[in-house]
């Protein structure tokens, strides 16, 4: 078997997801022409950028699993985008996040469509709301574009618990992330669990096991997906983590130190309480979530972390975690060309600047 590259993948992936889009936009326009800003907001989001990590490597357990290239297939795994989205869109209103790729969060489009319009009523409602609808809707596309590719029905029948099972541990992993915040504490445990279910394992595990169910009823190969895809997983939301600490909003697209701003207690954020002093440990409490630091104050807090080890400590358990995946791939079971992909994604995974 030829096995297409990763770029040619996601190429093949991008233009699926261009199809699909412009045909739902197409029926959005023809319910009523107040739903224009709806369709082009939604398909500027699905189509602009996106590394379409979860598809890939749901196209990479498909082709593990010893199929051959298939159109449908892939179709399918593009579907795990719209998940995704789904996810980026409720994120931006659940934290209060502004931006997005560079550009205003959806939330905040449609509080300007709401002013320009001089709609009645409150325009940050109204913003909600929308990017509300706006997620949903992409939720309710990815089962569409799954049951639209082409799939034979007993493949299909066959992938749907893994798919029911991510998008349900996605919700239990946001769920946690919001009532960690709430609950105000550090906890390295509950901040691992939470990097696990809030990104880890919708983000590798189970596209990769979704992928092999489409093609066959492989346990093994699926085990054999859960060791690579579960410590990758993890390492793959510590870097979003120090990112959101640490990353540079021209490439994130951003601002910098935005998690310190909203009070996220991740894997870094407990790892850096458990070296302070006294002192810095409440500098550390009194930043966390106050979304008016200026950014003397963001730096003063990032080098906190930098200077008690948290950040080393971070960067190495991370690599911990990716030496893990990197050995799960010498299963004898697994396609040689397949493992070399999935060893290039997991190098990108968790090395990537945005």
């Amino acid at each position: 078997m030829v096995l297409p590259g990763i770029t040619q993948i996601r190429e093949a992936i991008d233009l699926e997801l261009l199809k699909f889009t412009r045909a739902r936009s197409s029926e959005l326009r023809e319910i009523d022409s107040h739903l224009a800003p709806v369709a082009e907001a939604l398909s500027e989001f699905i189509t602009d950028g996106g590394k379409r990590f979860r598809p890939i490597f749901a196209y990479l357990g498909y082709l593990g699993a010893g199929s051959t290239p298939n159109q449908s297939a892939l179709t399918a795994c593009a579907a795990l985008e719209l998940v995704h989205v789904c996810a980026l869109i409720h994120d931006d209103v659940m934290d209060g996040s502004d931006s997005r790729r560079n550009k205003p969060a959806l939330h905040k489009q449609f509080e300007e469509l709401h002013k320009m319009n001089g709609y009645k009523g409150d325009k940050e409602k109204f913003g909600v709301a929308a990017a509300i609808l706006l997620g949903d809707l992409a939720l309710s596309w990815s089962d569409q574009m799954i049951s639209e590719s082409g799939i034979a029905s007993q493949d299909s029948s066959r992938a749907a618990p893994l798919f029911h099972e991510m998008r349900a541990e996605l919700m239990a992993g946001q769920y946690l992330d919001v009532l960690e915040g709430s609950i105000g504490e550090f906890n390295l445990e509950r901040s691992r669990k939470i990097a696990r279910f809030k990104s880890g394992k919708y983000s590798i595990e189970r596209p990769l096991q979704f992928g092999a169910a489409l093609a066959n009823d492989d346990r093994e190969l699926r085990k054999v997906f859960s060791d690579y895809g579960l410590p990758l997983g993890e390492a793959f939301q510590l870097r979003d983590d120090i990112l959101g600490v640490f990353g540079d909003s021209a490439v994130t697209g951003k601002p910098s130190g935005d998690d310190i701003r909203e009070g996220k207690r991740t894997v870094l954020m407990a790892l850096t309480s458990s070296r302070l002093s006294a002192a810095d440990h409440l500098k550390l409490v009194e930043a966390l979530g106050n979304s008016n630091l200026d950014n003397f104050q963001v730096a003063q807090i990032q080098q906190l972390v930098k200077d008690c080890g948290a950040l080393a400590e971070c960067e190495e358990l991370i690599e911990d975690l990716l030496q893990q995946a990197l050995n799960s791939l010498k299963h004898p079971s697994l396609d040689k060309d397949v493992a070399d992909h999935l060893r290039g994604m997991a190098i990108a995974a968790t090395n990537r600047k945005s």
